[in-house]
């Protein structure tokens, strides 16, 4: 799953190197933490920012000079969209992800001409590679500018998106259900659901197959950390779009009070609407030991055995990915 310029080719290469659409099921997006480095040209197409002007108006606390000039120049949206929708158009089961909204995260600080030298030249560049952190964090209305600039991408071509969300639980759904307004299913009540079943008209307000839709089709909230409440929410039988909310240990066994709240959410959601997740950056032994941990959670608290557990969250995964 990508996250910024420099792991998008990497994940198309991973894809592309195995059995298409087998073994690795690529995603392509722009995480939250790096939103700052694309700025929105969508009114005005072909516009070059001020480098210096776009930073101070998309951080805050505003930066000062050195640190600006610590980053890179910024990456017109238009550009990252069209790529993205090339790498789509290339592998046909992808997903867009991992896109979303992030209050809590901080800037890492800038580059010390010393570190920089004796950097890990193996780890994908642009991330933390444990610099300590800033002051400074994204502005909201340029996370969900960015982030709907992806809704919008998934939406024309159809993809299911990853989405992460942290300490904006409010303003993601506000983002997310920005996208179906107008298009909400009608929840039609006992009474048309008899006159249907006796016959009568059918009642239902699904829309055209055909028809251009502007929200992703299926959704997933990844190690999701909101609470019940937050929850149901996106269960409201009005949503057009599919609901799924896929959980880890890494996040959401972290702690035990993320336990409780964890176990209250898998007993409010829906059997078709549960996945499973490492969550973390690598493969082996320690993602798959994090996976069983969490099958077996969400098996204890459903009340499924372990067999038939797996088997239907592999059900949702590929209802998830293919629809």
């Amino acid at each position: 799953m990508a996250t910024r310029a420099q792991d998008q080719q990497l994940v198309a290469d991973a894809a592309a190197a195995t059995n298409p659409g087998k073994v690795i099921v690529p995603a392509f997006g722009w995480h939250p933490w790096f939103s700052h480095l694309l700025y929105n040209d969508n009114s005005t197409p072909g516009s070059v920012p001020d480098k210096v002007a776009h930073y101070a108006a998309v951080l805050q606390p505003e930066p000062d000079a050195a640190f600006i000039s610590s980053l890179p120049d910024p990456t017109p949206i238009s550009s990252f969209i069209k790529s993205t929708r090339s790498l789509l158009d290339s592998h046909p089961n992808a997903l867009v992800g991992e896109i979303g909204l992030d209050k809590a995260f901080r800037l890492p600080q800038a580059w010390k001409p010393s570190d920089k030298a004796s950097r890990d030249e193996s780890l994908t560049p642009g991330g933390r590679e444990g610099r300590l952190l800033s002051p400074h964090r994204v502005r909201m209305e340029h996370q969900r500018s960015i982030l709907a600039a992806q809704l919008r991408l998934a939406a024309e071509t159809r993809r299911a998106v990853s989405i992460h969300g942290v300490q904006a639980h409010g303003v993601l759904y506000e983002t997310l259900a920005a996208t179906w307004k107008g298009h909400e299913k009608e929840v039609i009540t006992r009474r048309k659901r008899r006159l249907v079943a006796q016959g009568a008209e059918d009642f239902s307000s699904d829309e055209d197959e055909d028809e251009d839709k502007p929200y992703p089709p299926r959704i997933c909230l990844h190690s999701f950390s909101g609470s019940v409440e937050v929850l149901k929410q996106y269960l409201h039988p009005a949503i057009p779009a599919r609901i799924f909310v896929s959980l880890s240990s890494a996040v959401n066994l972290s702690t035990e009070a993320t336990s409780t709240r964890t176990d209250e959410v898998l007993r409010a959601l829906p059997d078709e609407s549960i996945l499973v997740e490492s969550d973390l950056h690598i493969a082996g032994e320690d993602m798959d030991a994090a996976l069983e941990e969490m099958y077996r959670h969400v098996c204890e608290v459903k009340g499924w055995e372990l067999e038939d557990g797996v088997k239907r969250i592999a059900k949702n995964y590929n209802d998830f990915i293919h629809g």
